[in-house]
């Protein structure tokens, strides 16, 4: 059997059913062997950064890996920062790139780089294949290791001096990974310490959704009593009227979440990634922390662990949960959850939308209004991404994704066809601003080929709003932000997509419920502000 043969077959043992790329010469055998495959669709996408973003929200969404290809050199290079962004945001992914023959891999060759090494700083794991026998044991590794705490990227390199050589391997059995628990007696000292002191503070990171631990986690605030707060990517842990939820902290600016921080004498910090906010930025005062993870905490002047719980952070709750849990009631000084409300706009203003302005805030309240439970929102990075995080509130985890770790703009769009194809019968909002938009605006052709249905919705004011504001405040001037926009409306129009113009909030809302009503086609709404 052909080498790409076996490893078509190695991607279907894994479950595999969709792979992200764009064909060239050098991986034009497992092109073709994918040709055959009954089970897994090869997607041709127009640019590798998009098919990077899309397999990384696939696997975020699919409790599956997310897979991606290109060719060697800059089909390769194109990937990387799709790549970066799954490793800081643990995303579950594979990427195969085609690569030169071994005979010319010695000198300078033709778009040869060594992408192996290319790779490794943005990847759990970075490898070529050497022996095209071992392809079975290398995408078992690959697969094993892109989906164990903390999930990334794997980056496999294939010479095209193997691709169609004849072999006689097989998939190998597919094993869980092994899941772990905290002994009892660090889960007795972490009860003891919660009993100790009178203002504990739950912190929930993104592990908690990644571990989908969402339900063990509740049972465990009902009995504690105690505020809570999460980070951008863990939005969703906590209903928005909940009385304990006191929102996401995390902003560089008007973060008023860190007050309770400050009340706090005790941090419970339970699945959180430092790529999100690194300790010395919120545990000014180095309170003491109960660190509840996957994996063993990182050291850090700020962040003083008394007690370490490494292990499953489901298995680990469910058995917190059978214990004699404290209750430790208290409520931050100065009615905060009320002011924290209203400084982040979460509850809606109850007023005429003729009278509103068109805001983002506005926007994402609508949005809110008009949403199912199971409506996913996917935010690009800019300045309405910390609106998002602020304002928007999902009403459940894994239907808000926010890149936050590289934070790299033109996620959203090909990202929406991601998640589309791992939840096909959801609503998908993707929330893009006009910079962003145009660094992947040619995936939207991908997302009409492919039959694909979600709403863009594009914030147009000409300006990379984020970096005027920052540097306004930083040299009291702003230069470099401003560019031209093409209409948005006649660009979507040119796709073959609905094309749509808003200018006020109530236009905004019928437009969107006319969006949501057109279930089986692509809505581009431009908002002009």
């Amino acid at each position: 059997m052909k080498v790409t043969d076996v490893l078509v077959q190695c991607l279907e043992n894994e479950g595999v059913e969709y792979v992200f790329g764009i064909p060239g010469k050098e991986i034009l055998d497992l092109v073709d062997s994918l040709s055959r495959s009954h089970q897994i669709q090869f997607v041709n996408v127009r640019h590798e950064q998009g098919a990077a973003f899309m397999a990384d929200v696939y696997g975020r969404l699919s409790n599956k890996v997310g897979v991606c290809l290109s060719t060697l050199g800059p089909g390769a290079t194109n990937l990387l920062t799709g790549i970066s962004s799954a490793k800081l945001d643990h995303s579950p992914v594979v990427v195969i790139t085609g690569q030169a023959a071994f005979e010319r891999q010695h000198k300078e060759s033709h778009q040869y780089l060594d992408m192996a090494k290319v790779f490794e700083p943005a990847t759990k794991w970075s490898i070529q294949i050497k022996d095209s026998q071992r392809i079975p044991e290398i995408i078992r590794k690959a697969f094993r290791v892109a989906r164990m705490e903390k999930p990334g990227p794997v980056a496999i390199e294939l010479p095209e001096n193997l691709a169609s050589q004849m072999i006689s391997s097989n998939p190998l059995p597919i094993t869980p990974v092994p899941e772990s628990i905290p002994v009892m007696e660090s889960i007795n000292d972490a009860l003891t310490l919660m009993q100790q002191y009178k203002k504990p503070l739950v912190i929930i990171g993104n592990g908690v959704v990644r571990q989908e631990a969402v339900a063990e986690l509740h049972p465990f605030i009902e009995a504690l009593q105690a505020p809570v707060i999460h980070s951008f990517m863990a939005k969703g842990v906590l209903p928005q009227h909940h009385p304990l939820n006191f929102f996401t902290f995390g902003f560089n600016e008007k973060d008023e979440v860190s007050a309770v921080i400050k009340e706090a004498d005790l941090l419970i910090v339970i699945g959180f990634d430092f790529v999100e906010k690194l300790p010395k930025e919120w545990n000014k005062k180095k309170l003491p922390i109960i660190h509840l993870d996957a994996i063993p905490a990182e050291m850090d002047e700020y962040y003083p662990v008394q007690v370490e719980l490494v292990g499953n952070i489901k298995q680990t709750l469910r058995i917190i949960n059978q214990l004699d849990i404290p209750t430790k009631s208290w409520v931050p000084f100065g009615n905060l959850q009320e002011k924290i409300k209203q400084s982040y706009q979460i509850e809606e203003i109850q007023k005429d939308l003729n009278s509103l302005p068109l805001t983002i805030e506005n926007i994402l309240h609508i949005i809110e209004k008009l949403s199912s439970m199971n409506t996913i929102v996917i935010s690009d990075v800019g300045a309405h991404k910390v609106s998002i995080a602020r304002t928007y509130q999902p009403r459940q985890p894994k239907r808000l994704i926010i890149s936050n770790g590289l934070a790299s703009m033109g996620i959203a769009i090909p990202g929406s066809i991601g998640a589309k194809l791992a939840c096909p019968g959801a609503t998908v909002i993707c929330i893009t601003g006009d910079g962003g938009a145009l660094m992947n605006f040619s995936e939207i052709e991908t997302a009409k080929r492919l039959g694909l249905s979600f709403i863009i919705i594009v914030i147009n004011d000409s300006i990379l709003k984020l970096e005027q504001e920052t540097m306004n405040k930083m040299f009291g001037k702003s230069y470099g932000i401003m560019f031209q926009n093409p209409d948005f409306v006649q660009l979507a129009t040119s796709f073959g997509v609905i094309g749509r113009r808003v200018n006020h909030v109530a236009e905004f809302e019928n437009t969107l419920k006319e969006a949501l009503c057109r279930s089986n086609e692509l809505v581009i709404i431009d908002v002009t502000l």
